[in-house]
């Protein structure tokens, strides 16, 4: 039987929203943004990684100003307490299950360690996770350190969708989740600026609650089992933003995550990542001062629209890319968007 093509949610349905999309309408519309996924799927075993580089050059000696927000708190992101305290991101973002999260953490050291100058010991690595143990045998730890080597080799503007990488085995209410992403362009005209900023998106859907797409409801598969779950949103950006002002950004990326008809639940471990690769920003630790520029407050509305519809977007992208998949007699369906 030929496997149904998956289509992007943008190319099933008219999408509503005041902001274009970049020209990937991807997170990698934000200039130095790219991506890398590895998937591993065995009988059994249905899981992989997800590495995304937020800059352009070494993040480790140009830090970059970022944040970060929580809806529910029932998962494990490594790295978040420093992030919340420095406001600031020094290492790629490793995305994939929860009891991986040890493999990738030590991938991206054994990736940074030695390109880390001299006299300087310890870096902070941020990795969040979802739990995929109802397509993927997950205490089998099939995720290693040479799975994160080999997502970072294959670091690219073009990102799969779908059932790949860290969303290989995810679940989203009651249907295939898996990786997602969108963009959205803040035009100089509407943010009083002398150029345009982008704002893009990468999301890990593996959640429930009551699917609903732009207003109209879409019935779970398998309602019993569909409530619980977790997402990860990592949202970026080239716009001067300072930590306090991505804090306020990364709330926001909520906002698209219960558009789409979460309660956050319960079970549900629910965290954007946001952060602003701005090179005007970018601490260098060889500097001992330096002046930054950041946007007023009163430009961010903009923003905290365009990144609700970026993730949004985002979301249903996951669904609408993943094929349907299986284990242990149960069946969790590709979404078909064409009932709308």
């Amino acid at each position: 039987m030929q496997t149904k093509i998956r289509k992007r949610i943008r190319d099933l349905l008219d999408i509503p929203g005041n902001f274009k999309p970049g020209i990937r309408n991807s997170i990698t519309d934000v200039a130095g943004v790219t991506v890398g996924q590895v998937t591993v799927k065995a009988d059994g075993i249905c899981t992989g990684v997800t590495i995304i580089s937020p800059a352009s050059g070494d993040v480790f000696t140009h830090l970059i100003p970022a944040a970060m927000a929580v809806g529910n708190g029932f998962g494990k992101l490594v790295g978040a307490l420093q992030v919340e305290e420095l406001g600031e991101i020094e290492s790629l973002i490793g995305l994939t299950n929860t009891l991986s999260v040890a493999a990738v953490l030590q991938g991206l050291v054994d990736y940074h360690a030695p390109q880390m100058p001299p006299g300087r010991e310890s870096i902070n690595i941020v990795v969040g996770e979802t739990n995929d143990s109802r397509l993927n045998d997950i205490r089998g730890c099939h995720i290693t350190p040479a799975h994160v080597a080999q997502a970072i080799g294959a670091l690219s503007q073009e990102v799969e969708e779908g059932s790949v990488g860290a969303g290989a085995g995810t679940v989203c209410f009651g249907y295939k989740g898996g990786i997602g992403t969108a963009s959205r362009v803040v035009t100089g005209e509407i943010s009083g600026e002398n150029r345009d900023y982008t704002v893009g998106a990468l999301v890990q859907s593996n959640y429930g609650g009551n699917l609903t797409v732009y207003g109209k409801p879409i019935a779970s598969p398998a309602p019993s089992a569909s409530q619980d779950g977790s997402c990860m949103i990592v949202v970026l950006t080239d716009a001067p933003l300072s930590p306090m002002q991505l804090k306020r950004v990364a709330k926001r990326g909520l906002v698209g995550m219960t558009n789409t008809g979460s309660y956050m639940s319960h079970g549900s471990g629910d965290f954007v990542i946001a952060a602003s690769n701005c090179e005007g920003n970018r601490r260098d630790d060889s500097k001992r001062g330096r002046n930054y520029y950041f946007l007023s407050d009163a430009q961010l509305n903009p923003f905290f629209e365009a990144t609700v519809e970026a993730v949004q977007e985002a979301l249903y992208n996951s669904l609408a890319m993943a094929e349907g998949a299986g284990r242990g007699g149960e069946f969790y369906p590709g979404v078909d968007f064409s009932a709308l």
